[in-house]
């Protein structure tokens, strides 16, 4: 599966209805973003049960806003609906696939014990 481009107006239906979500956020004056660009492609191709999706900051400021980017490249992680965390930076190939590796792995039920129970906390 290649990449895919959202924008502000296809971003939460895109992460909402795919288990894995990873988000490249990125602009086109963007030199460490350029030089990522095949790796986030390759690793597209790879994985076929991941979403993966390039995020135009220039074009989708208020998204970029929304999701608080400080610098680009960025990644995001979102698995079943969920953020699971982000990181900044062009990285190897082998860098990515760990980070992949690492949503793969996470404790889904777990995740969502611990949202149930935060939201206790700020509720009660």
């Amino acid at each position: 599966m290649s990449t895919i481009n959202v924008t502000e107006d296809t971003f939460t239906e895109t992460v909402e209805n795919n288990d894995i979500v990873i988000v490249d956020a990125w602009a086109d004056w963007c030199g460490p973003c350029k030089a990522f660009a095949p790796t986030f492609e390759a690793a597209s191709e790879k994985h076929e049960d991941v979403t993966f999706a390039k995020l135009d900051t220039e074009a989708n400021q208020g998204l970029s806003s929304a999701l608080q980017i400080q610098a680009i490249p960025t990644l995001f992680a979102f698995r079943e609906g969920i953020l699971l965390g982000q990181t900044s930076g062009a990285m190897p190939p082998a860098g990515l696939e760990e980070f992949i590796q690492a949503v793969r792995d996470v404790d889904m039920e777990q995740v969502r014990a611990d949202i149930a129970e935060q939201n206790e906390k700020t509720e009660g």
